[in-house]
């Protein structure tokens, strides 16, 4: 009686196996099915290619918010806006503060440092593929100034920002060694009294 049970038992195994496997395969072909209405445009969720709109573009900055973030005048279709706002990749300025917090020291020299540097003038934009946009939707980018070179570079060599290495990007290396310098030199952000 045990080896009729053991027999009988074989067929329903395989049944659930070739059950499993079609599941698994209607899934995959429903998911296929769902990619190719999305790259179609069939699916009501706008599809946006933000490294085709703004990767290498030589964009005019119409205002700076701070000193690292600013705008420019390239719609963002993402955002339904006729400016872009761009959040600079892989550094962080003191922040400006709100209605109830004080500016961070050199919050106001970031933003100068910015604006002098750039505000009205035209700028390239380098995106990094994996990570195209940060918090409240802004592009991240890092941003060159023609025949300057980085304005993200010259922010944290002149003290004005802490690297930011919580993401991987192509200058991790070259940002994380300006802020060593500028911390070396005692400059900016990196004063005693600031750093402390």
């Amino acid at each position: 009686m045990h080896s009729t049970s053991s027999s009988s038992s074989v067929p329903l195994a395989r049944r659930l196996r070739r059950s499993r496997r079609r599941v698994q395969f209607a899934a995959l072909v429903a998911l296929g099915l769902l990619i190719f209405a999305d790259i179609s445009g069939w699916l009501l969720v706008p599809h946006f290619d933000d490294m085709a709109t703004y990767q290498g573009r030589l964009v005019r900055v119409i205002k700076v918010i701070d000193g690292d973030t600013i705008d420019v005048d390239l719609p963002d279709v993402l955002n339904d806006k006729p400016f872009t706002r761009i959040r600079l990749w892989g550094l962080d300025c003191p922040e400006q503060g709100g209605l109830d917090r004080k500016p961070q020291p050199y919050a106001q020299e970031a933003e100068s440092f910015v604006r002098t540097m750039i505000e009205g003038s035209t700028v390239t934009l380098q995106l990094e593929p994996h990570r195209l946009r940060g918090t409240f939707g802004r592009v991240l980018a890092h941003v060159e100034i023609p025949e300057m070179g980085s304005l993200n570079l010259a922010l944290l060599e002149a003290g004005l920002a802490r690297a930011d290495e919580r993401w991987s990007h192509v200058h991790l290396s070259r940002y994380a060694k300006a802020q060593r310098k500028a911390q070396g030199e005692k400059i900016g952000i990196w004063t005693p009294d600031e750093s402390d």
